[in-house]
């Protein structure tokens, strides 16, 4: 399992996000949609910050739109 989130510069809860991820001590991968606009398309993300869980085939497991902690925790304990 592997956790993606998608942000643009910028973002104040984008950063909110991965200050939370950090402080958790999780590892991340930040996909930045205005560079990589395809990948934002692949997952159907309209707006940002979207953390994203992915299996091992990098399918979708399950997804926290927005800066949700509750939703977060949800995501981390799926990731463990």
């Amino acid at each position: 399992m592997r956790l993606i989130k998608l942000e643009q510069p910028n973002c104040n809860p984008c950063k909110m996000v991965s200050n939370y991820l950090e402080q958790a001590e999780i590892q991340f991968e930040t996909v930045d949609v205005t560079q990589e606009p395809e990948v934002a398309s692949r997952f159907g993300v309209m707006g940002v910050p979207v953390t994203i869980l992915l299996n091992d085939q990098g399918e979708e497991v399950n997804r926290s739109v927005g800066f949700k902690p509750n939703e977060l925790d949800e995501l981390l304990k799926k990731l463990r």
